[in-house]
């Protein structure tokens, strides 16, 4: 941003003569020195000079660039600019202000991986000052998208690459599983690392794992599937070649959760008998839609939370949680949100004396039609040194 400013400054020059080194002002100041003096301004007196300033202040332009595109943030060391001296920053009009790199994030191991890092703030702790699950989704959404921007694949689309915005395509996500180990503080910094593969022959699978910042042991992990939808009808098409040559550079083949723990068994359909909670009423805000003029995933979650017991909310930590999207939501959907409830026997528990754990099966479905849009399922720990 450019900052033009005209400074006036008046001088006193009808009524002493700088020129003479013998006078001096009545701050007893010597004029004929080098001394940078504007005396304040008199009325009556209109002798004055004008000083034009033009301040820019701007950072470098890129640090690292893939097919002409930046991708990586500018680390910030002491000064604004990096050791430059005023004369370089006057002369080179062109500097941009820099970036930190929790902003932009930066590419690692061989540009397959994308790391970011965040910091936990007060608006997206929950009411036991920790991060939430919407949280974490959120987290995981935003460094997906910063990765395809920063790849320099972008097209004009939300996370679409360029092929896919000449053809009208969108990425959809289908089912995403989420462990946390811990839940983040306020304050806290988290980073993320997010890598993509092939999953079958027409979808993506992208990975995630969240690591604390200072002691870098992996607090959650993440795998998701995604498919392409055309935007304008809204239905489920094959990945076009073009855009495989595209993405397929960036394969990794590595997985955030071994195979044999993720969960991959069937959601069962929980229904009006087999629910434990029933919230109807749910109606999108137009603040829940996203730039793809559908219903965020991630407000799903809460949505689904909504028919989860208020006890177990209070008293258990949501450690799984595997979601299966069935179909769009639109801001004129209303829905309804269906939760069922079954023990889990205790892991690692001394004696078996602590609370059953729990794990529940959720649907989000259209109240006029039951039309299902989201089956999920979570399970749920006691939390540690917890009374109730």
């Amino acid at each position: 941003m450019a900052l033009m400013q005209n400074a006036a400054l008046p001088y006193w020059e009808d009524l002493y003569n700088f020129s003479d080194p013998k006078k001096k002002d009545f701050f007893g100041i010597n004029p004929s020195k080098n001394v940078n003096f504007c005396p304040p301004r008199i009325s009556g007196y209109s002798s004055r000079r004008n000083l034009k300033v033009n301040a820019n202040m701007r950072g470098y332009k890129k640090v690292e660039t893939i097919n002409g595109k930046k991708v990586n943030g500018i680390h910030v060391e002491g000064m604004p600019f990096l050791g430059q001296t005023n004369t370089d920053i006057i002369k080179d009009r062109s500097i941009e202000e820099p970036n930190h790199e929790y902003l932009l994030g930066r590419f690692v191991e061989d540009r397959f991986v994308y790391r970011q890092s965040f910091v936990i703030r007060s608006y997206e702790i929950g009411p036991d000052k920790t991060a939430t699950m919407e949280t974490l989704m959120n987290l995981l959404q935003e460094t997906a998208l910063n990765h395809v921007a920063s790849s320099g694949l972008a097209g004009n689309g939300f996370g679409a690459t360029r092929e896919m915005s000449l053809r009208k395509l969108i990425w959809v996500v289908t089912r995403i599983h989420v462990q946390v180990d811990k839940y983040s503080s306020w304050g806290d910094v988290v980073e993320i690392d997010t890598w993509v593969d092939a999953a079958g022959k027409n979808g993506m699978r992208r990975d995630w794992i969240i690591r604390d910042y200072n002691t870098h042991k992996i607090i959650t992990r993440a795998t998701s599937t995604w498919v392409i939808m055309n935007r304008e009808t809204r239905r489920l098409c094959k990945i076009p070649d073009e855009v495989k040559k595209e993405v397929q550079p960036f394969y990794l083949n590595r997985t955030s959760i071994a195979t044999e723990d993720i969960d991959s068994e069937k959601i069962e359909k929980v229904t009006e008998e087999s629910a434990e909670k029933i919230r109807t009423g749910l109606a999108p805000r137009w603040s829940d839609m996203d730039a793809n003029q559908h219903v965020n995933n991630v407000k799903y979650i809460g949505w689904i939370l909504e028919s989860v017991p208020i006890n177990v909310l209070e008293d258990y930590n949501l450690t799984r949680m595997t979601l299966e999207y069935r179909r769009e939501c639109r801001q004129s959907n209303v829905l309804e949100s269906l939760t069922s409830m079954k023990a889990k026997t205790a892991e690692n528990r001394p004696n078996n004396t602590a609370k059953e754990d729990f794990e529940c099966t959720h649907l989000l479905r259209m109240e006029d039609d039951n039309a299902e849009i989201v089956r999920a399922r979570s399970v749920w720990l006691f939390k540690p040194n917890h009374t109730i």
